[in-house]
């Protein structure tokens, strides 16, 4: 199984774009962002559009175009920014239904969906609790 860098690259673009607002250098374009996350400008677009449609970021298109956030960074929680880009459950069930006359296979599904209701709760409490702007500092931070 490999990880999901969604969220990472959803608040590695808001933290940049946002940056790049406080210096002055207005507005950020999906290839200036994709240059820092060293991916293709496609990839950002794509996750850019999500955020906007969550109210996260807006874009402006023609002469001048690109990106903004829509408010300041610490409004706007690790929590916000998951939801926005991948709003389903954080762990799923099998893709098809287990044996029934097993004795594992007829009570795994109940037993794994309260551990993931504890994690995701978890999780959500997490997320909610730190900002872009949170991040952001940290990055920032002389090491």
């Amino acid at each position: 199984m490999s990880a999901n860098s969604r969220l990472t690259v959803a608040v590695h673009a808001l933290a940049w774009i946002g940056l790049n607002e406080r210096l002055g250098n207005g507005i950020a374009t999906s290839e200036q962002v994709a240059t820092s996350v060293n991916t293709n400008p496609v990839v950002i677009r794509r996750l850019l559009g999500e955020l906007r449609a969550a109210g996260l970021v807006k874009s402006q298109r023609g002469s001048g175009a690109g990106w903004t956030v829509t408010r300041d960074l610490a409004g706007i929680t690790l929590l916000d920014v998951y939801e926005a880009i991948d709003p389903g459950p954080l762990f799923g069930m099998h893709r098809g239904e287990p044996k029934q006359d097993c004795v594992v296979g007829a009570r795994i599904q109940p037993a794994m969906n309260s551990v993931y209701d504890r994690l995701e709760q978890t999780l959500r409490a997490e997320l909610a609790d730190t900002t872009v702007e949170d991040v952001l500092r940290d990055v920032l931070a002389p090491h």
